[in-house]
């Protein structure tokens, strides 16, 4: 009854308290749920570029695989959607580039956070792009539709240069020095998770030490954290090191 009681008695002097730790309660909540977004946005994000890309290769493997004359006659706008589709697509890839390789992400951190203006400008050009690309190659368009189309690929390469020229620029640089410091251990750890000649335990130590590291400092896409969960496992018949 006595701690009880005491708990109570302390409880009403300090009532105050209450206001100040749910504020901070709060503050973790609601920035464990924005990062829960971004990550469900972007993982989205990737998913659709992927697929894009994946479609866009398919008329060409189809093509190679079957007699190369046309089935049927192709539209006026055909070589042009193509050579749109083809830099549509190797924008899309330079992007996938960073999003899917965790050691580029922490090396270039701005470059998938959308909180930085050059980077957020990148992302609406993308879906700007995205949303106004033809179904296919082969797609009747207007001469309006095929210029708005022309317009928003261009502006999404030149979106994605400056962003990129920025994010190389700044690396880490808008990070604390708490911050900068979890970045590089974490990209130590990395090494480490990903060198052949460590034993299967140091790579998964180091590996669980990197995501650490990275929680709530960069968003690292479920498709990346995949990657390299490949990296690091090592094959079966791989023997661990020994000295």
């Amino acid at each position: 009854m006595g701690s009880v009681g005491g708990f109570w008695t302390f409880a009403g002097e300090y009532w105050w308290l209450v206001f100040p730790i749910m504020g901070v309660l709060g503050g973790f909540a609601r920035r464990w749920e924005l990062g829960a977004r971004s990550r469900h946005a972007r993982r989205l994000e990737i998913l659709q570029a992927k697929a894009a890309l994946k479609a866009a290769d398919s008329p060409r493997q189809v093509a190679s695989a079957s007699d190369p004359r046309p089935l049927t006659k192709p539209t006026p706008t055909q070589p042009q959607l193509e050579k749109l589709f083809a830099e549509h697509d190797g924008v899309t890839a330079r992007w996938l580039d960073y999003e899917l390789d965790v050691a580029k992400l922490i090396a270039f951190p701005t470059i998938s956070d959308g909180r930085q203006p050059l980077t957020a400008a990148f992302l609406r050009a993308k879906k700007t792009a995205d949303r106004l690309r033809p179904a296919s190659i082969k797609a009747h368009v207007t001469e309006d539709e095929l210029t708005a189309y022309a317009d928003a690929v261009t502006d999404y390469e030149v979106a994605f240069d400056v962003a990129e020229r920025e994010a190389r620029r700044l690396k880490d640089s808008d990070f604390t020095d708490a911050e900068r410091k979890r970045l590089q251990t974490a990209q130590q750890l990395l090494s480490v998770a990903v060198d052949g000649g460590a034993t299967p335990a140091e790579r998964q130590v180091a590996y669980k030490r990197v995501r650490e590291e990275l929680d709530g400092l960069i968003v690292v896409s479920d498709d990346a954290i995949t990657i390299l969960e490949e990296r690091v496992a090592l094959p079966l018949d791989a023997k661990p090191h020994t000295d």
